[in-house]
């Protein structure tokens, strides 16, 4: 079953509590960074979301080694891009659960990606309540979180587009996904 929950006043608290810690691993690591962005649903006030916190660390393509290493430094376990390109995914220390974490390639279209759906959400209200709607349909009678995610394709394509995705990125962002749920063309 997936949770989806309203919006909780704790979730901004959380993430700044995550982004101190790693923001400190990757000074002490001596990794260079851009920022540390909170992403997902959880970084949108009045959205409903599961209730798991969508960290980006952000740096440039020569940095993310390094910064790797500074989060592997506080108990993360590397898992690579995991089909996508520009990510770095980890498993999450229980000590920083729960969240997902990520070490994103500045300008990468995952981070694009990441940005478009938080930026357009803060500033649209009636899409923002229309993708909570379906969120919580989708919670209620996805199988799993791979049919959560495809019930979800149709309102976040628009999403993307609304945040200035071409039509390029918004298809390889969807060719992603169906290989992530491996609901490939034709399943």
């Amino acid at each position: 079953m997936i949770e989806v929950v309203g919006y909780r006043s704790s979730w901004p608290e959380r993430f700044a509590e995550l982004r101190a810690a790693y923001a400190a691993a990757l000074v002490d690591a001596g990794a260079r960074f851009r920022s540390i962005e909170h992403v997902g649903s959880t970084a949108v006030p009045g959205l409903a979301a599961k209730p798991v916190i969508d960290v980006d660390v952000v740096v440039d393509a020569e940095d993310v080694p390094a910064a790797v290493v500074a989060l592997e430094s506080i108990g993360f376990v590397p898992r690579g891009e995991l089909g996508v390109p520009g990510r770095q995914a980890f498993h999450t220390p229980e000590r920083f659960a729960p969240s997902n974490t990520y070490v994103a390639t500045a300008g990468s279209v995952a981070l694009r990606n990441h940005l478009a759906v938080r930026d357009v959400l803060r500033s649209d209200a009636a899409l923002r309540d229309e993708y909570a709607a379906v969120k919580r349909r989708a919670a209620a009678a996805a199988q799993d979180i791979d049919d959560y995610i495809q019930r979800k394709s149709a309102v976040l394509g628009r999403i993307l587009r609304a945040g200035g995705l071409s039509d390029e990125e918004r298809a390889a962002i969807d060719a992603v996904n169906r290989r992530i749920t491996g609901r490939g063309a034709g399943s």
